[in-house]
């Protein structure tokens, strides 16, 4: 499965994005779709997640303004940045796990908010 990523951009603070990511593959099988994000000299962090299921999980800095979706006949998940903060700034990844052996990341895309 390949990932490709978008939408990353340059936005003021209070501003909002979306990224996508598209997979070249089916992603209704998928266990858990997922966005990280990484700054230099940091780890790479968990911002939010899907089940197959539908069920989310955030990262608490940024609960109450990210919202992450899927659209499974578009083979594409979507995170919803609402609000951005200037420590919102990271490459952000899109990760599909398949199971518990294959897992896929995406490119990276950069979101830059300026204060």
């Amino acid at each position: 499965v390949q990932l490709q990523a978008s939408g990353g951009g340059l936005v003021q603070a209070g501003g909002s994005l979306r990224l996508s990511c598209a997979a070249s593959g089916s992603i209704f099988s998928m266990i858990v779709l997922g966005w990280y994000r990484q700054t230099p000299g940091k780890q790479r962090e968990l911002v939010a997640s899907i089940k197959k299921d539908g069920t989310t999980d955030y990262a608490e800095s940024v609960k109450g303004r990210f919202i992450i979706s899927k659209d499974s006949a578009k083979n594409t998940v979507y995170l919803q940045m609402n609000s951005l903060k200037p420590e919102d700034t990271a490459v952000y990844y899109c990760h599909v796990r398949k199971n518990v052996i294959s897992a896929y990341w995406g490119q990276g895309t950069l979101v830059t908010v300026s204060s």
